[in-house]
C-alpha cells in the first residue's frame, strides 16, 4: 500500500509539474487562422511581433490571431523565410509576456519536452515527446541554416506547428515544424529563430546567395584523381545555366562540374549552399570546375535571389 500512495504522488507530481509548464508557456502562445480548417500556433515573440511556423500561412491577407485571453485580433504578414520555416506577424501591442527562453544546447536524446499550441477556440494544448535526434548545425532542404538539429521521437498535430517545444519549467527551446522532415517534427533552435525573425522585420524576407544554376551530384572517374591532384570522389554537375544568371556572366556552361569553391572542395550539394548566405551577396566566389577533362577557375560574383523570401 505504502508502495502505491508513493507511486501516485510521483505520478501527481510529475502531472502537476507538466500542466504548470504549459500554463506558463501558455501566456506567449496565441492560435493563427490563416489557413482552411485547422489553424497554427505562435509565439508572442517579442511586443507586437507573432513568430509562427512559415508553412501554415496559407494566405498573406485577412489572418487573425486569437491571444491567451480569447480576444481576437488582425496579423499582419510582415516576412516569410521557406528556407527556415519562420514567419513573423505584426500585431496590435497588447500586454502579452516574451517567452521565457531556455538553452536547448543542453538537451539530449532521451529529453522530455512539451510540445505546446493553442486552439482554433483558444484553448491550450500539448504533446509529450521525446528528443529523438540531436546533431549539429543542419542545414535544410530549402538551403536555411538551423543553428542545431533537434528532431522529436515523432510527428506533431498540424495546430502544434510554429508552438514552442518548451521544458519542465516552461521555459521556450524552439518553434515546432512538421515541414523540414518528412518523418519526424524538427525544432526550430530559438537562437535561430530570433536571428531571422530580426531580419525579417528589418527587411521583410532573408537575404539569399544566388548563382543562377541547377546542380546534380556526380562521382568523378578515378583517372582525375591523379591527373587532376582532386581528393574528393565526387564533384557537382552543372544541369542547367539560366540566363544572365551570375554563372553565365561568370562564362559556367552546361555540362561543367564543380570541384571547389574558394580553393575548398566541395563533396555535395549542401557545401554550395554554405556558400549562398546572405553574407556572401556581392562577394566573388572562386570556383574550380572540370571543363573537357581539365581543371580551371572561373570567378562569380554572387547574387541576390531572385524574389528572396
Amino acid at each position: 500500500m505504502q508502495k502505491k500512495s508513493s507511486d501516485s504522488s510521483t505520478w501527481r507530481a510529475l502531472s502537476t509539474e507538466s500542466a504548470g509548464a504549459v500554463e506558463k508557456a501558455g501566456s506567449s502562445i496565441v492560435a493563427i487562422h490563416a489557413r482552411r480548417r485547422i489553424p497554427a500556433s505562435g509565439v508572442h515573440w517579442r511586443s507586437g511581433i507573432v513568430v509562427t511556423a512559415e508553412h501554415a500561412l496559407e494566405r498573406d491577407e485577412e489572418i487573425t490571431v486569437r491571444l491567451p485571453d480569447r480576444q481576437t485580433v488582425v496579423g499582419m504578414l510582415a516576412g516569410r523565410d521557406p528556407s527556415t520555416d519562420i514567419a513573423i506577424l505584426k500585431i496590435e501591442t497588447v500586454d502579452l509576456p516574451m517567452p521565457e527562453i531556455a538553452d536547448i544546447t543542453t538537451f539530449k536524446v532521451g529529453h522530455w519536452v512539451l510540445a505546446a499550441g493553442r486552439t482554433s477556440e483558444g484553448g491550450l494544448r500539448a504533446s509529450l515527446a521525446m528528443v529523438g535526434v540531436v546533431l549539429p548545425a543542419l542545414r535544410t532542404w530549402r538551403g536555411g541554416l538551423l543553428d542545431q538539429t533537434v528532431r522529436l521521437d515523432r510527428n506533431i498535430h498540424p495546430n502544434l506547428s510554429g508552438g514552442p517545444s518548451v521544458d519542465d519549467q516552461g521555459r521556450l527551446l524552439g518553434i515546432n515544424t512538421s515541414a523540414l522532415s518528412r518523418y519526424t517534427a524538427v525544432v526550430i533552435p530559438a537562437s535561430t529563430v530570433e536571428r531571422v525573425a530580426s531580419e525579417l522585420e528589418k527587411k521583410g524576407h532573408v537575404r539569399r546567395g544566388y548563382l543562377g544554376v541547377g546542380m546534380q551530384l556526380v562521382r568523378l572517374p578515378n583517372r582525375f584523381h591523379d591527373l587532376l591532384k582532386i581528393q574528393s570522389e565526387t564533384g557537382i554537375m552543372i544541369m542547367r545555366v539560366e540566363p544572365e544568371s551570375p554563372a553565365e556572366k561568370a562564362g559556367v556552361t552546361l555540362g561543367d562540374v564543380l570541384v571547389g569553391l574558394n580553393e575548398t572542395p566541395v563533396h555535395d550539394i549542401d557545401d554550395v549552399q554554405t556558400y549562398l548566405a546572405g553574407e556572401h551577396i556581392g562577394k566573388p566566389l572562386k570556383a574550380s570546375i572540370i571543363r573537357g577533362g581539365a581543371l580551371t577557375e572561373v570567378v562569380i560574383g554572387v547574387g541576390e535571389r531572385p524574389g528572396a523570401s
